[in-house]
């Protein structure tokens, strides 16, 4: 019996890199791509019908097909009413936006960054009671404890304040849950006792080893919280009467509940959405590079 030869693979010519070959796609890559162009359609057509309504007059927002620009281009013209309108209550509708998710999203990243990295580097009793209460926390839907937050702020005397918003957006039980997970997995325990032989206390170590290496999580963490807080709706709702303390999305809907009687409120609508979507891009494009692998990863090995 003579053995049956084996294919040889392609040689190459001296002097020529090694033939390769291709790949073809298979079938899971084409199903994982085709699940994220319909994952990013359903994220930005919405901005995309934004962007084209806020072009249009109230006329022609209903009057023509809701994809397509209309001839009567007014997009300037509706920014322009929309900052303008009512002695300008836009413009501090944004700014109290602003100081609602800023100033909420700073301090909420920063707390859920103390406590992960205690509960992940720090052994004490009821440490496991805490973190499962963190885990119950984050189950619990803000709504649910709307009315009640309101009822407490109402005997302190804050309701209807700055306050009555801003202290609810300081905690974030999946940014705390999120920070411990990052903290027992990337913080090493031979940075932090290098840390103390060198004199160094447990808040400065902290503060100069511990934020560096959770940056990528306190990205993730700002960035879910200042979109939580920026189009958070019932909670201000709920909170606020007094109109100068609205943040957009409460105006906004006060603004659209008049459509019916004032059609032009409409075009101020769809403008002030269009306004409103700017700063979260803003945050997102520049915080974005910010998701990349610690600033210490590799330094111990």
């Amino acid at each position: 019996m003579t053995a049956t030869p084996t294919p040889s693979r392609p040689q190459s010519v001296a002097g020529e890199p090694p033939v390769t070959r291709r790949r073809r796609p298979g079938s899971t890559t084409i199903l994982v791509t085709g699940l994220l162009v319909v994952a990013a359609l359903y994220f930005l057509v919405p901005v995309y019908w934004v962007v084209v309504a806020a072009t249009k007059t109230s006329g022609d927002l209903f009057a023509t097909n809701g994809f397509l620009f209309a001839p009567n281009f007014v997009l300037w013209d509706n920014l322009a009413n929309v900052l303008s309108y009512g002695d300008g209550v836009f413009v501090r509708w944004f700014l109290n936006s602003i100081l609602y998710a800023g100033v909420g999203a700073l301090a909420a990243t920063y707390f859920a960054a103390a406590g992960g990295y205690a509960l992940a580097k720090y052994n004490f009793r009821g440490n496991s009671l805490i973190f499962g209460l963190v885990l119950g926390g984050v189950l619990v839907p803000g709504t649910a404890t709307a009315l009640p937050l309101f009822l407490f702020f109402s005997q302190l005397g804050i309701a209807n304040t700055y306050w009555s918003v801003l202290l609810p957006s300081l905690v974030s039980p999946f940014g705390l849950f999120l920070c411990r997970v990052y903290a027992q997995a990337t913080v090493d325990p031979a940075l932090l006792e290098a840390a103390r032989i060198d004199g160094a206390g447990e808040l400065r170590i902290f503060h100069s080893v511990g934020l560096r290496v959770l940056t990528p999580a306190l990205v993730t963490v700002f960035l879910f919280q200042l979109v939580g807080i920026w189009n958070n709706y019932f909670l201000p709702l709920v909170m606020l009467s007094d109109s100068n303390l609205f943040p957009i999305t409460v105006g906004l809907n006060n603004w659209l509940s008049q459509a019916d009687r004032l059609p032009e409120f409409y075009q101020l609508t769809t403008g002030g959405v269009l306004l409103s979507v700017i700063p979260l891009a803003i945050a997102m494009i520049v915080l974005q590079r910010f998701w990349r692998g610690g600033l210490t990863e590799g330094a111990v090995k």
